[in-house]
């Protein structure tokens, strides 16, 4: 199971912060579907939405004044719970741990509100990375890194993962701990399982989190975070929290909601070191492709060790082969008119964390800012962006009545669709990169 729940379209990002006012974190949010990303790929669950969260508000947890409109839905819920209370028992809860867990706990007409109110729209990797490496967001990094240095030394040494992807991943979860989310994760759960779209998926996290309360890790009400679950400095969800997190504090608890966020740090590189970290592997390198390079080879699943590439006149962007890192993809987030990175095996551990590429990349390019590391090089094409849900259809339409089918018409950019979108571009003289844009779309059209 992943770290991070989850997915639906990347969208909705914030804009770069500037000034004294703090980062809002790009953490995501939960649901449990298919993710739809602009770099022409797609996901299942759980993959994580790569949404910021709203700032921390005043309201309470539990006990929420619900409205006329919401007091039948409230009665439903709290016979939903009796019900659930029998499920939970046979799973090995106890009575006193269902009474702490659900004291006081209404349903919650936010937690639906925030789980329906999902964007159509696909954000541009270049919009999502100026706010995910933004000198703001860089700049508290250092600050972060000075500060946690000795601690962040200690983790790397003990799982044998960078400490600079570790405090990359704090800073785009929590920014630095600055949000780690202010809702009541035991009411969260319950009102998204008790909805039942996902009930079945909800209701697992709910036990998970049940069973973190049971042994003694969090007093209920402290269990807080996101609307969808996700928890602490850097978002674990429950059923990741049982599975990976750690004391690394010696206190005999696994407190990633605490202001230390040592455990929290030390669960992240425990959860990364568990699917394969390589000490020292840089997650990928900004590369520049020659003129003529065959797109078609620019696919995850085609893997060349530097040299081979080289050979090919594939060099780093200071115009050197790149140096033997391991075998690695290409990789082209915004098809030909973008950046080209050569992606290696850590780029694939960063990916259980959260399956977006955008993301990965803004993992790993903020580590590499907080090291001191250049700016991405080559500009990407800002006059272009991401296709609406609707607009995906389309195109999907209109590539199969021309003649190039993409499996179907389900707004996801899959294999089928890019293959579909590849052979297009190579019939009409275009660079054959796969990449579904608004361009490509306007062509269509």
């Amino acid at each position: 199971m992943r770290v991070l729940v989850i997915a639906t379209v990347v969208a909705c990002l914030m804009a770069p912060l500037s000034g004294a006012a703090p980062l809002s974190p790009l953490r995501p949010e939960a649901r449990p579907d298919v993710i739809a990303l602009s770099q022409g790929s797609y996901q299942t669950a759980a993959v994580a939405i790569l949404r910021p969260s709203s700032q921390p508000s005043a309201r309470p947890v539990t006990g929420t004044i619900l409205t006329p409109q919401n007091a039948s839905a409230n009665r439903d819920f709290q016979s939903w719970i009796k019900r659930f209370r029998q499920r939970a028992l046979a799973q090995g809860i106890t009575n006193s741990t269902l009474n702490r867990a659900f004291e006081t706990v209404t349903y919650d007409p936010e937690v639906i509100r925030r789980d329906q109110n999902q964007s159509e729209f696909t954000k541009s990797i270049w919009d999502y990375l100026d706010s995910a490496v933004s000198d703001k967001r860089i700049k508290n990094g250092k600050k972060a890194l000075r500060a946690q240095r000795r601690r962040l030394q200690q983790i790397e040494a003990t799982y044998g993962v960078d400490k600079e992807i570790v405090l990359a991943v704090w800073g785009m979860e929590s920014s630095y701990g600055s949000y780690r989310g202010d809702m009541d994760v035991i009411r969260s759960l319950s009102t998204l399982a008790f909805d039942g779209r996902r009930g079945r998926f909800f209701e697992s996290q709910l036990i998970a989190a049940l069973e973190i309360l049971q042994a003694g890790d969090v007093p209920a009400r402290k269990m807080t975070g996101s609307w969808a679950g996700a928890m602490g400095h850097t978002q674990f969800i429950p059923t990741s929290y049982l599975a990976y997190a750690v004391d690394f504090t010696g206190d005999g608890k696994r407190d990633i909601w605490s202001d230390n966020p040592s455990d929290a740090l030390a669960s992240t590189a425990a959860y990364l070191a568990r699917f394969g970290w390589v000490k020292g592997q840089p997650w990928g390198v900004e590369v520049r492709l020659p003129r003529g390079f065959n797109y078609g080879l620019a696919h995850r699943r085609i893997k060349k060790s530097p040299a081979q590439w080289a050979a090919m006149g594939v060099r780093g962007v200071n115009g050197r082969p790149v140096p033997n890192h391991g075998s690695g993809s290409i990789l082209l987030p915004a098809g030909s008119n973008g950046a080209a990175f050569m992606v290696f095996k850590n780029f694939q551990v960063i990916e259980r964390y959260n399956a977006a590429d955008a993301y990965v990349i803004g993992v790993g390019h903020l580590s590499d800012r907080i090291k001191g590391g250049s700016p991405i090089q080559q500009p990407w094409p800002r006059d272009d962006r991401g296709l609406s849900f609707g607009e995906r259809q389309e195109m999907q339409k209109r590539l199969t009545r021309q003649g190039f089918d993409t499996g179907g018409v389900d707004g996801k950019v899959g294999p089928n669709t890019s293959a579909a979108v590849r052979a297009y571009q190579f019939a009409n003289g275009l660079v054959p990169d796969g990449h579904a844009s608004l361009n490509l779309l306007k062509a269509l059209r």
